[in-house]
């Protein structure tokens, strides 16, 4: 989901964008964070069983000027080895960043593939990865990224699903679609705007009542620092006493030296916002990110994360800093595998052709987020103003704060879509801060909220282990069991007429 200083996106997942009279602090976005998706020099190409396509797809759904039938090639990926014609085919609405990413780490749909028979696609979000309109210019200016929001990527699925499905000549085939995070957002919104083309969504850990003020501006903040609190409070507290010991070293001339030489920064730290963004990423995504199982997906990281980074502060001495203690337990995110001799806190570079989402937290993703006084985090505000003000100045527009409850709803939602909305699951992980924007009660029978109180982001879409906790087996065969009667029912309505 730019570098941290200038406005590192939001997820998201999304944008939260976030204000004080110094420097402006990190934001955050569902799914993915752009300095979490660097460069690394392993993994680049994950190995993953799928068939990469191409599909000829239209610039812009929603006019008919000449300019709008402009053609792109949208990435996406696919897998039949268990399908036959007229069964289910299972969609992944893809997030911002490479669609192989998003398959190599979503491996719930080819564990489940088997038993439905199901055709596996994996489709890329315009302006991502591969799927450029405009190449290497699309991020050009606003005349190219006027055609980067949600709305063209779900009519982008939408138009490559219906294509699929008719030169497979399988017309009939149910489709199902799936996302977590942004996708699941996505995904939801799909199913409420396309019912005619998916009988159904799994929307994991999908924010979608993380705009205007519907959830508390305050819920994601909270909820980060409720997980190190709830791990230990001598961990939380530590946290919390670490930023002004960190502004502190500002003060001294040779600060800045000390900072990149006590950080183990690979070349000289020109600001403290470096090393506090820094920090407070590896904080943020490692509470987003807390699994039950060792893991590989931002980063390599061991079971329950938060329990071990606060386990290193606890255990350290009491006479170290409270700033040398928050560094020894943010080290566990970047380099649990052990293998970094120094790192980075600047000038990384995107890998994973994200920058599309500065656009879009500048335009419809507006999250409002502030940060409270119970907080570990130091406390911030939010102005609208302020916001449109650095979106002006970026990119030559402002934002609109209300398209995205205008145009998919969020206001009332238990009211709104009990009366007409069918067949969405929103599930959620309580450790997740996400999960505080998004559906966590059911709305009706057909719209339910599967809860899991020690889950995280979007745990539920990732590969089944051994070592998968019996929550997370429950929360799983749960879902198959609703998409299951979704197809079922399906089926009985098409032989019914």
């Amino acid at each position: 989901m730019a570098s941290f200083s200038s406005l590192l996106l939001l997820l998201l997942l999304c944008s939260i964008a976030i204000e004080t009279s110094a420097a402006p602090l990190p934001s955050y976005f569902p799914g993915i964070l752009q300095s979490s998706l660097k460069k690394s020099g392993k993994n680049q190409n994950p190995k993953i069983p799928f068939e990469t396509h191409y599909f000829p797809q239209n610039l812009d759904h929603f006019t008919f000027t000449p300019k709008s039938y402009k053609i792109f090639n949208q990435k996406y990926l696919i897998n039949k080895q268990y399908w036959h014609k007229g069964a289910p085919i299972f969609v992944y609405t893809g997030n911002e960043g490479d669609i192989d990413w998003f398959a190599a780490n979503t491996g719930f749909l080819l564990d489940i593939a088997p038993q439905f028979h199901a055709l596996l696609v994996f489709i890329e979000h315009r302006f991502y990865g591969e799927s450029k309109p405009f190449g290497k210019h699309s991020y050009k200016s606003a005349e190219t990224l006027g055609y980067l929001n949600s709305q063209q990527a779900l009519a982008d699925f939408a138009v490559l699903i219906r294509n699929l499905k008719h030169n497979l000549s399988s017309e009939a085939s149910p489709v199902v679609v799936f996302g977590g995070s942004y996708g699941g957002m996505l995904a939801a919104w799909f199913r409420l705007k396309y019912p005619h083309t998916a009988i159904g969504a799994l929307a994991s850990s999908a924010p979608i009542l993380q705009f205007d003020d519907i959830t508390p501006w305050s819920s994601f903040y909270d909820a980060v620092s409720d997980d190190f609190k709830e791990a230990s409070l001598n961990c939380y507290e530590v946290i919390k006493g670490s930023w002004a010991e960190l502004e502190a070293i500002s003060s001294y001339n040779e600060g800045l030296s000390d900072l990149s030489r006590n950080f183990r920064a690979c070349k000289q730290v020109h600001s403290t916002s470096s090393a506090r963004d820094w920090l407070w990423e590896a904080f943020v995504y490692t509470a987003m990110v807390n699994y039950p199982t060792e893991a590989n997906f931002m980063k390599h990281l061991p079971a329950y994360p938060v329990t071990e980074m606060c386990k290193i502060i606890d255990r350290s001495s009491p006479r170290a800093t409270k700033l040398s203690r928050a560094f020894e337990a943010a080290s566990l995110y970047y380099n649990y595998s052990q293998g970094e001799k120094c790192f980075k806190l600047e000038g990384e570079s995107d890998d994973h052709g994200l920058h599309g989402w500065d656009w879009q937290a500048c335009t419809e993703m507006v999250m409002p987020m502030i940060v409270s006084n119970e907080s570990m985090f130091p406390p911030s505000s939010f102005n609208y103003k302020q916001n449109a003000d650095d979106c002006m100045t970026k990119f030559g527009v402002r934002p609109r704060p209300h398209w995205i409850t205008t145009e998919f709803g969020g206001m009332n939602i238990k009211q709104v879509l009990k009366k007409f909305g069918s067949n969405i699951i929103f599930s959620n992980g309580l450790q997740d801060p996400w999960s505080r924007g998004s559906v966590v009660e059911n709305i009706s029978d057909s719209i339910v909220a599967l809860v899991a109180e020690k889950g995280a982001h979007h745990t539920d879409l990732r590969t089944a282990t051994r070592g998968d906790p019996d929550w997370l087996i429950e929360q799983r065969s749960r879902e198959v069991e609703i998409i299951r009667k979704w197809i079922s029912d399906y089926y009985l309505d098409m032989e019914q007429g």
